[in-house]
């Protein structure tokens, strides 16, 4: 597993460092990483499985993995793969795994998990270690195209970019929990509507089954094209450009869902209001107090993701 910030010594630091690495972040050291080493990050909504198909891949339980509506994997978590197997040419490298939180996380909000999946692919950009691809998971036993799994999948797209498309793995899980029609059909829903663009650039749409060979057999697609992408937007953006995660696509993505958000909750809000005001409903006046408790938390979020004044200014005169 990952080294954890533990204290805030002065020493020289990479610009990214100093705006958004903060105490008790897990993130790759220099001194653990190699340059030959290969990072697949596991991305996707909570619950999806991305836990377990780690697991498969290890072929032991070393990832938390949920049974229920809360997530596991509040921190990004690593493990390392040091034999390749059926792969001879990647003799004496390893793959570097990583379990991501989804945007949709039990304990965390969304701006607190970009944080993190940030500053982890920027730790790992800065140390010099190669990106494999992306693997992003999608659970075919859903009916439909939920508005959190859409977050997901928009804010994956924006961490990623379109120049990274090609190295990313569009995957499918929990088949089992489904007829195969039924997953056969929502799978090219997916590909036609949905995935259409990720697809256009050439991302690949793989399944995977629970199994160790099918865990292996996506890995074995990216590591068969290993080359196409040096980075992930997120990275270029933190680390060569230097912008503060409110500038990022992603930032930007994020900070328009929350107002969207904030606008479905006034409305809400509203109507418990108007019902709260019909009597000594003293149940519609509990709901109405819960509901003002979220519409601070998004407030709050949409706050975080804000760019100050001073750096607007900053930026429009060119400097760093």
């Amino acid at each position: 597993m990952g080294k954890r910030v533990t204290s805030t010594r002065t020493r020289k630091r990479q610009p990214w460092k100093q705006k958004e690495l903060k105490s008790g972040d897990v993130i790759i050291q220099h001194d653990e990483a190699h340059e030959t080493d290969i990072v697949i990050p596991v991305m996707g909504p909570t619950g999806v499985g991305k836990s377990t198909f780690i697991n498969a891949l290890l072929g032991s339980p070393r990832m938390l993995v949920g049974h229920d509506l809360k997530s596991c994997t509040n921190n990004l978590q690593h493990a390392y793969i040091n034999d390749i197997p059926k792969r001879p040419t990647f003799k004496g490298r390893r793959i570097v795994i990583v379990d991501t939180p989804g945007f949709d996380d039990t304990y965390s909000d969304d701006g607190e998990i970009l944080r993190r999946i940030a500053v982890w692919l920027a730790s790992s950009y800065d140390a010099d270690m190669t990106l494999g691809g992306v693997i992003y998971l999608h659970d075919i036993s859903q009916t439909r195209m939920l508005g959190t799994t859409r977050k997901n999948f928009d804010m994956f797209r924006k961490l990623c970019g379109d120049g990274a498309a090609a190295s990313v793995i569009l995957g499918t899980t929990k088949w089992g929990e489904v007829h195969s029609e039924v997953g056969e059909r929502r799978e090219g829903q997916l590909i036609n509507t949905y995935w259409r663009e990720m697809t256009d650039r050439k991302s690949r749409v793989r399944r995977f089954d629970n199994t160790h060979k099918s865990a292996w057999d996506i890995v074995y697609c990216i590591l068969d094209t290993l080359g196409r992408s040096e980075m992930l937007q997120i990275q270029n953006e933190l680390v060569n450009l230097q912008e503060i995660i409110p500038e990022t696509e992603a930032g930007k993505t994020l900070r328009y869902t929350l107002q969207q958000l904030l606008e479905m909750q006034k409305q809400t809000a509203e109507r418990l209001a108007a019902h709260a005001a019909g009597g000594d409903d003293a149940e519609a006046q509990k709901k109405l107090e819960e509901h003002w408790d979220k519409m601070r938390t998004t407030l709050k979020q949409i706050k975080d993701l804000k760019i100050s004044i001073s750096l607007r200014v900053t930026r429009f005169l060119g400097l760093r």
